[in-house]
């Protein structure tokens, strides 16, 4: 059976790993002409996702990966006092398996796992999709048009395959309040196990590094008072819109600023929710971002991301890819796992983004004291409600069929 995965950074490869184990004939697109090195930020992998990676065989080397950053130093806006919070015991308290790894890194070792066994065409594109009788005809940008059993969408938030087959995003995307932004700057604090940050009313800054990193990552986060409208394609225009932003926000901030103006690697994007009905549509169906983001940065949408792959594989094996059974079973299963990752970010960005000096008060004093009470007080206090602040330790992920 042929299916086509579109994308080839997290979802997409993981995807493509096991449908492969599975037996299926495996042919992954990808827009840029090779794996994406962008700079990329620091992504969350929480127990089901590590979960996944030790059954795929690359749990060594995603450990290998991890930054390192144990230790937020942490400063209100205008002030030189040094908050120091301890994030591994915070992260410990979340999940009881958990790394944190740049997006770069993991999508590199998801592909070694399975480059050898899959077809993957860089630089290509699919233009048109098309369901017929026997299958989907696929146009593509460069290549000559081609007939596959199945389509996935693993192409993020700003999906092709969900634009073609649909529609448009605006249908989707519901904006939660706030802006992310990440450049790629000199290591000039020659920081290696730890994150400096700097908390306002509605802005945060910081910057990080890690253990296997030469350089380092500018990070910001703004809500604005409403959304804003600037040509995605134009990054000059969007780091004077970040300087605005954060105008007189302190010396540290100042030249995290400047040295993301000199950055090459520069992304500045909405921090935007995906919610659809279905995310699936015939013999077409979407994983990960593309179908489901619950917001970058603030909903654990990378582990969201391997779960849904590795579910929507095991679902169609187990059926031997009868795609009507295999994607019910798909959304089924994946179903609370999504609305309570949305609902975890809606939080999280209130939380990281406070409204009033009182709200930042409260985010680092929250952090100080999670980090000074006993790993043991800390988990048993966020098992009371482990559906909210343990939503991934809570999910079950099942095994299904080893092969064909």
């Amino acid at each position: 059976m042929k299916v086509l995965v579109s994308g080839a950074s997290i979802a997409g490869p993981t995807l493509a790993y096991w449908l492969n184990r599975y037996g299926f004939d495996v042919t992954v697109v990808e827009r840029s002409p090779a794996l994406r090195k962008a700079g990329g930020h620091a992504v969350d992998l929480f127990k089901p996702a590590m979960d996944i990676a030790e059954k795929m065989g690359v749990l060594a080397e995603v450990e290998a990966k991890a930054t390192g950053t144990d230790v937020i130093e942490a400063y209100h806006e205008g002030r030189d006092r040094r908050y120091v919070i301890e994030i591994g015991r915070l992260m410990s308290a979340v999940s009881d398996r958990h790394v944190e790894i740049m997006r770069d890194d993991l999508s590199q070792i998801l592909y070694d796992a399975c480059r050898d066994h899959v077809d993957f065409r860089f630089g290509e594109s699919i233009t048109q999709i098309a369901e017929v009788a026997e299958g989907v005809d696929v146009a593509f940008e460069r290549g000559s048009s081609q007939r596959f059993d199945l389509v996935i969408g693993a192409d993020g938030l700003h999906s092709n395959v969900r634009r073609l087959v649909f529609g448009p995003e605006s249908e989707f995307a519901t904006w939660i309040g706030a802006y992310l932004a990440v450049a790629s700057v000199p290591n000039y604090l020659e920081l290696r196990d730890r994150m400096v940050v700097t908390c306002g009313v509605d802005r945060m800054a910081g910057l990080y590094s890690g253990a296997q990193m030469d350089d380092a990552r500018a990070v910001f986060m703004f809500r604005p008072s409403q959304e804003l409208t600037y040509d995605h394609r134009d990054v000059a225009a969007q780091k004077l819109l970040l300087r605005k932003v954060f105008d007189g926000f302190g010396s540290r901030v100042t030249r995290l600023l400047d040295e993301a103006e000199r950055a090459d690697a520069f992304y500045l994007d909405s921090i935007t929710q995906l919610r659809m009905d279905s995310w699936s549509r015939g013999r077409t169906s979407l994983v990960g971002d593309a179908g489901y983001c619950p917001g970058p940065a603030v909903g654990g949408s990378t582990s969201l991301a391997v779960v849904g792959a590795y579910v929507l594989a095991g679902e169609l094996a187990a059926v031997d890819g009868d795609h009507t059974r295999a994607f019910a079973a798909y959304e089924g299963a994946m179903v609370d796992y999504v609305v309570r990752s949305r609902d975890f970010a809606n939080g999280a960005a209130k939380r990281l983004l406070p409204r009033n000096r009182m709200g930042v008060w409260a985010f680092i004093g929250t952090g100080l004291l999670v980090g000074h009470l006993p790993v043991a007080v800390t988990r048993a206090l966020t098992k009371v409600t482990p559906r909210t602040v343990r939503l991934h330790d809570s999910v079950i992920v099942q095994d299904y069929r080893r092969g064909r």
